[in-house]
């Protein structure tokens, strides 16, 4: 893939966001686009981001972590994606839908680290050992792609359909919950949309991030002392309209909530 169609690429997608608007698929028209080229436009539109909109990096998050996932995808393995300062929205509160093309909402645990980690063989033991706090968590995804439809590496190169997130007010210390077992309820507007527990995602959220660390250090990243991580969906992503209301709670320490709306 030429230079000049990875930088097309990066500035289609920015300003499809910027715009609110969609694009077609784009991977499958290279015959060279390949995971490392996927990345490469995250990575320029990730520094595009931080320059045009004045912010910088808080994290990162997973996505594809449950099997389901990989396997509708056709896929063996998690996609991983860049949060941005700009992209988080305060738990409790109301939030305009109106810059989100198909923003979806999905249950999360955010681990926050009080040290450096840096790969490639993390174990989901260090990770636990190197996290300040976990607390429940909101992450919007969206796409900036037609009908909600694309590749893997459409997906990636979009940095993995984030949006925005929301962390809870709810901190435990990592060893304090249990990692397999725990439990949630997500609900829309009073409805239950789904139950799960931690395990869902990689079998323990702290696997599926080590997991991460492991796979940015081959392109000499690491995750820093006091970023935040969404280690994956605990459930399915459930679609975002003007007026939801929408609650998680989780086991042994409370629930997150957030509310939406049309218009500022």
């Amino acid at each position: 893939m030429k230079t000049a169609s990875l930088e097309k690429a990066v500035e289609d997608l920015f300003q499809a966001e910027k715009n609110v608007r969609t694009l077609p698929q784009f991977a499958t028209e290279f015959p060279d686009f390949d995971e490392d080229k996927a990345y490469d436009v995250q990575e320029l539109l990730i520094d595009k981001k931080c320059r045009e909109e004045e912010t910088g990096i808080s994290g990162w998050k997973l996505g594809l972590t449950s099997k389901a996932k990989q396997q509708m995808m056709g896929v063996h393995e998690p996609s991983y994606g860049v949060l941005l300062k700009n992209m988080s929205l305060d738990e409790g509160q109301t939030h305009s839908i109106d810059r989100f093309i198909h923003g979806k909402l999905e249950p999360e645990l955010a681990f926050v680290f009080k040290e450096d980690i840096q790969g490639p063989h993390i174990t989901a033991a260090q990770i636990i050992q190197s996290t300040a706090y976990v607390l429940p968590a909101f992450e919007v995804i969206d796409s900036r792609f037609e009908a909600f439809k694309f590749t893997l590496l459409d997906a990636v190169a979009d940095n993995s359909s984030s949006c925005r997130y929301i962390l809870g007010n709810q901190m435990l210390p990592p060893d304090a919950v249990d990692m397999s077992l725990t439990g949630i309820v997500f609900r829309k507007n009073g409805e239950v949309m789904a139950t799960s527990t931690l395990a869902a995602v990689m079998g323990n959220p702290a696997s599926a991030i080590a997991w991460m660390a492991n796979k940015i250090a081959k392109r000499g990243q690491f995750i820093k002392k006091g970023q935040v991580v969404l280690s994956g969906a605990i459930t399915q992503a459930v679609h975002i309209e003007p007026g939801d209301h929408f609650s998680a709670a989780f086991d042994g320490f409370g629930t997150i909530n957030v509310n939406f709306k049309a218009g500022e």
